[in-house]
This record gives C-alpha cells, structure tokens and sequence, in this order.
C-alpha cells in the first residue's frame, strides 16, 4: 500500500522469517559463529534458545543456506506429536518412504539411509525447531537417534531450537545423558537500543531505501522501549507505523506519532500487560467495579424472591436455576477480575480491585447460604435487613 509513496520494493517489516532481513547484531553473530562451528566440526548436538521473536528462525534458515552440498538436511517444526509421528516426519523430510510402516521399520530405514550417506562421504543434519514442545520421553528418543556413529564421526548431527523453557525441560534428571551429549549451545538475546535502529536502517536499506523515513527526537528509543529489543516485535511497530506516516502524507517519524501508534498497539494486543497506561488502569478498574455493583443488584433481586412466603415448587426451582446461573457468572467474572489484576502495575487499583474480587467470593458464599435456606422461612436478619451493598461494602 506504502511502497511507491516510500521509494521501497517490497514491505520491510514483514514477520516471515526471510534470512536476506537478518541483521547481524553482536548476539546474533555470536550464535551463527558457534552454529558455523559445531557443524564443521560435526558436533553430535548444537542447542539453539531465544525468547519468542528473537530470530531464531530467521538465523536457522540463513545458516541453512550455505550449508555443504553434501548435508542431506531434514528439518521438523511440528513438534506437538507423538514419537511415531516424530519419526516418520523426521524419514518423510529426508525422502524416505513411510506408507504403512510401523516405527520400528521407520528407524531401520533411517539407520540404513544414515549408514549409506556416510559411506558416501556425505552427511545428515536434523534440525527440530520450537523444541521447547517436546516432552521429556521425545526428547530421549531423539539422543537415542544420535547413538547412531562410527568410531570417529556421528551418522547424524541434531540442532535443537526452541525458547527458553526448553532449558528448563533439559534440566530434568532424567535427561542428564542428553545434556552431556550438547557440545555447542547458544542463546540468542535482544538487540540494544543502538542495534535497534541500525536494524531499522538495515530493513529499509534491503527493502530499497535505507532514507525512506526519517525518525525524529527520542522516536528510536520509544519503539526500542516498546519492543525491549524483540525484533518481531519492532516490526509491528514500524510496520503500523510506516502506515500512519503514509495515512499522514508524511515521511517523517515524529515523537507524538510513535506514541500515538504504540500506545494502540499496547492497547489492541496486549504485548507487556504490566505496562499499561495509568488512565487505562483506572478506566478497567472503574469497570470492574460496575460490573460487581451490577452483579449485587442482580443477587439482591433473587434474595428477595427467595425469600417470600408461599411460593410454589416451580417458583422454588427457578429461584435455584438462576442462582445457579448466577454461580455461573460469579466464577467467570472471578476469572476475569484476575486476569485484569495480573495486568495491572499501580497500587492503588491492584488494592481496589483486590477488594472487588474479595467481595464478589462473598457474594457466591452468600449465594451458598440462599441455596441452602429453607424457601418459606423468613429470617429475622431479613426483617431487619440492610442492602447487600451496604454489608458487604460498608
């Protein structure tokens, strides 16, 4: 849409994983330096970590590039299946045929296809991307795949890729072989406020104009502030903000322009919840406790019919229906209450609405007692009865 306006040739701030976008910032050259590494030295296991949008893949696929003609590659992104599953995608990737074969005949084809590359003098590299996916039982299998070797070589090279959960599942007891058999590991970071406009620069360069905007004042570090160095997460920004700047007629990134964007962005997603604007705090606090005020007029309602002499079984079951019902809202707003705390950052509100949600779990007791108290029976507490507003609040 943006293109002709900006002088570019295709959109920059696309979210595909394309190598010919990667910028080489110091922990991404890094990691590619120990990648490049371990394959030429044909390490049996290379670990690969990085927070959600960091590059992992991007980085993966530009090595992948200039891998050796004589690496037979097979490569798994789906890693939320079974084991057999596992093996026939990890076969089907290296042309192998799968129609019909049990595991076990899967994995003496991939032995025997490993076997013939090798005394070929060829090799096999396995890439598993989103590992973190894997279960404990999956994650062995796949170092059992990599007992496979000769004397002086692996039969199979496994580069696991995943976020850093995936740490965490290594770190279990039983997988402490698996661990011993990483020889190369790297985790890639966030890029730095520098890095973040160099890699802006970079995008539009390789998009065909490196001066297709310009960004004004302290424009970089809010959209470094916003994405805290996550290059996925810069895209969006520069993405919308490229669009706002052509909506505008302008080609210029100003301040209140970045503000503006990020702050719908934030607003819309939802990317760091514990950043949320004051204003925005105090609106969905005020809310939440519309939402409790309407919930007690609601319950103060059935209490009142619940509690009338001579009302028939019919009438009685309805009462219960709707309490029921109303049960059924309480636990949902419950739910939503603390969602809403989780997002939250000021004082002030957390206290407010820790006080809704404590008093909306006295409302469901009171909704108990209702259930259980005989229909006909009219207590001398409701004779003498305030609002439920005012014993609940007051």
């Amino acid at each position: 849409m943006y293109l002709d306006f900006f002088g570019l040739k295709c959109k920059p701030f696309e979210l595909v994983p394309d190598p010919e976008f990667l910028l080489m910032s110091r922990g991404h050259k890094r990691a590619l330096t120990h990648l490049n590494y371990g394959i030429v030295e044909n390490s049996g296991f290379i670990l690969v970590t990085g927070e959600v949008g960091t590059g992992k893949t991007t980085l993966i696929r530009s090595m992948m590039k200039k891998l050796a003609d004589d690496i037979k590659l097979a490569r798994v992104n789906n890693t939320r299946v079974t084991s057999e599953q596992l093996i026939s995608m990890i076969n089907e990737d290296f042309g192998l045929d799968i129609k019909g074969k049990p595991k076990t005949e899967m994995l003496s084809d991939l032995t025997d296809f490993l076997i013939v590359q090798y005394a070929s003098g060829g090799r096999s590299m396995l890439i598993i991307d989103e590992a973190q996916n894997l279960s404990a039982d999956l994650l062995e299998e796949i170092r059992l795949l990599s007992n496979l070797e000769t004397d002086k070589s692996k039969l199979l090279q496994i580069i696991l890729v995943g976020q850093p959960e995936l740490l965490k599942t290594l770190g279990r007891p039983e997988l402490r072989q698996l661990r011993q058999r990483i020889s190369i590991s790297c985790q890639i970071n966030p890029i730095s406020k520098e890095e973040t406009e160099e890699y802006i620069l970079h995008r539009l360069e390789v998009a065909g104009n490196r001066t297709a905007v310009e960004f004004s004042g302290s424009s970089i570090e809010s959209i470094h502030a916003f994405s805290r160095g996550v290059p996925r997460l810069i895209n969006i920004a520069c993405d919308f903000l490229l669009l706002s700047a052509f909506a505008d007629d302008s080609r210029v990134i100003t301040e209140e322009l970045v503000k503006d964007v990020l702050g719908e962005i934030e607003m819309t997603h939802g990317y760091w919840l514990d950043d949320l604007p004051e204003k925005e705090s105090a609106d969905t606090a005020q809310m939440s406790e519309e939402k409790g005020r309407d919930l007690i007029e609601r319950l103060e309602n059935i209490e009142s019919i619940a509690h009338k002499v001579e009302i028939s079984k019919a009438e009685r079951e309805d009462i219960l229906l709707r309490i029921s019902q109303l049960e059924e809202m309480i636990e949902k707003t419950i739910s939503h209450f603390n969602n809403e705390l989780s997002s939250i950052s000021t004082k002030k509100i957390e206290i407010q609405l820790l006080k809704i949600n404590k008093d909306v779990i006295s409302i469901k007791n009171k909704l108990l007692d209702i259930e259980t108290r005989a229909p006909y029976e009219e207590t001398e507490g409701m004779k003498k009865k305030k609002t439920l507003w005012g014993r609940i609040f007051n």
